[in-house]
């Protein structure tokens, strides 16, 4: 099925053009115009939003999960051509594509099976206790509500699972939160496809027409009109740190500060314990290798750092060179995200004791692996060589001691992923490392690679700032919708009057 875009954004059920247009970048294939969106826009759709908030946030929960679950019909409906422009925006291959779409459906129907369950709602009663001494006791019920419409910005190194109708998306639907999507200008296309779905859904249910906007990338002042809206009451937002940070400062130095969700990156580290590299270091070099070459290096969760033993460096080195350097030039997701991949190179390769173990040639939107090993006195020493590359570049970190590896340990950020690779005799090693670990991500796994995140009730992507700005939430998983909900308790309230789901 072919589908050629018309540029245009979804705001509150029509289709509407602006005078300004941009033209896509796509890796291969043909370029389109799209319209500039436009804080006229944001007006119109949070007003929409908040118009639709009184219906659909009031709805049942089988009303929403019914609504998640046909999205999910519909983009199911166009999947050869969500798959066709997607890899031609994004370069992706079809098979990322096919498995991300999987994805972001499988998504929309976990959170219709986790809202039908009604265990998200927290519901609590302390029943009336009118003879207690001194005081009696009222009767008071608790449930979450949801907080009313929230923005959501589409990520470029996602174009289905954290864009459109991705998770920010799927579980403030599944709130009972009207949305308003900012669309990534590196893949409009996609975005514009996905709001078809969306949209179509609406129609079959029969919803507010606010309920859904699309606006698609552009100026500056779009994203700023969108997070300073006062009836948008959360964001949440997958990207980079500085840009993700000036959205930040921007929501809570509003009269009315919301949340901000944003996850904002990770390095990642693995942590190589003694006897584990003793047995199995070469696989260890050759894991890494894959997971850190992955769809071009371009996750959150890409590992980006290998801590390790000096005297067990030498061999761990040479086999993930020799396994990198298999890897030929890979197309990145946009111009500017190879060029910053190309500038985070530099960046590394300038530091102070920095020694290069595998390099080649990036150009243009062509990504190479890169491959480089410091010494934990100089990666200490120099908190440049602590941030992200989004791309394929491994830095591996020597220490002289188990005791300074948890020194190196303790010296990390915040991150969205930690790893352990040990065996039984480092047991206590990995005792030492574990709380230290567990302080600085949102996840900690062990003997295997953060690439690739399990969409389930367990799972937490998120972490302490500056993976995420929001250290208790999580943007994977089902307890993501508790992002866009709160609490509140229902005092004496007559039955007749309380909400269905706690009469």
């Amino acid at each position: 099925m072919a589908f050629t875009p018309h540029g245009k954004h979804l705001v509150a059920g029509e289709w509407i053009g602006t005078d300004n247009t941009f033209q896509s970048e796509p890796a291969h294939g043909e370029a389109h115009a799209f319209s500039v969106g436009t804080v006229d826009l944001v007006n119109k759709a949070a007003e929409a939003a908040e118009e639709a908030f009184w219906s659909f946030g009031y709805s049942t929960r089988e009303e929403r999960a019914a609504f998640l679950d046909t999205i999910a019909d519909e983009i199911e409906a166009r999947a050869e051509a969500i798959t066709a422009i997607g890899t031609s925006e994004t370069g992706l291959p079809a098979a990322r594509l096919e498995g991300e779409r999987g994805r972001t459906t499988g998504q929309l129907r976990l959170f219709a099976s986790h809202i039908r369950k009604g265990e998200y709602l927290d519901r609590r009663h302390d029943e009336a206790l009118p003879n207690r001494k001194p005081l009696p006791r009222p009767d008071i019920r608790l449930m979450q509500r949801p907080i009313g419409p929230v923005a959501v910005f589409g990520a470029s190194n996602f174009p289905l699972a954290f864009s459109t109708a991705g998770g920010d998306t799927a579980s403030a639907l599944a709130a009972g939160c009207p949305v308003v999507v900012k669309g990534h200008s590196a893949h409009p296309g996609t975005g514009e496809i996905i709001a078809e779905a969306v949209h179509a859904a609406i129609g079959k249910h029969k919803l507010h027409p606010g309920v859904f906007s699309l606006i698609q990338g552009g100026r500056r002042d779009v994203g700023t009109a969108l997070v300073t809206h006062p009836l948008i009451k959360a964001v949440g937002f997958t990207g980079s740190l500085a840009g993700g940070r000036a959205l930040f400062d921007l929501c809570v130095s509003r009269p009315e500060p919301i949340p901000f969700f944003g996850e904002l990156g990770s390095v990642n580290p693995m942590f190589l314990l003694p006897e584990a590299v003793k047995a199995r270091g070469e696989a260890i070099a050759k894991g890494w290798a894959g997971s850190l070459t992955m769809g071009a290096g371009q996750f959150c969760t890409n590992p980006g750092i290998a801590v390790i033993l000096s005297n067990q460096a030498d061999a761990f080195a040479e086999t993930a060179r020799a396994a990198l350097s298999e890897v030929g030039p890979q197309v990145m997701l946009t111009d500017g995200i190879a060029k910053a991949y190309r500038d985070g190179r530099d960046r590394v390769a300038a530091g102070a004791g920095v020694r290069e173990i595998l390099t080649s040639t990036c150009n243009l939107r062509n990504a190479t692996p890169y491959l480089f090993r410091v010494t934990a006195k100089d990666w200490l020493a120099n908190h440049a060589l602590s941030e992200e590359v989004f791309g394929p570049l491994g830095l591996i970190v020597t220490v002289e001691s188990t005791e300074e590896m948890v020194a190196v340990a303790k010296s990390f950020e915040g991150q969205l992923t930690a790893t352990l690779h040990l065996d039984d005799a480092d047991v206590g090693l990995g005792r030492k490392l574990l709380p230290v670990l567990e302080r600085k991500a949102g996840r900690v796994l062990a003997n295997g690679f953060p690439t690739g995140v399990e969409v389930c009730d367990a799972m937490v992507h998120g972490g302490p700032y500056p993976a995420s700005t929001n250290f208790g939430a999580t943007s994977v998983g089902t307890m993501a919708i508790r992002r866009f909900l709160r609490p509140v308790s229902y005092q004496n309230i007559p039955e007749g009057v309380l909400p269905e789901d706690l009469a």
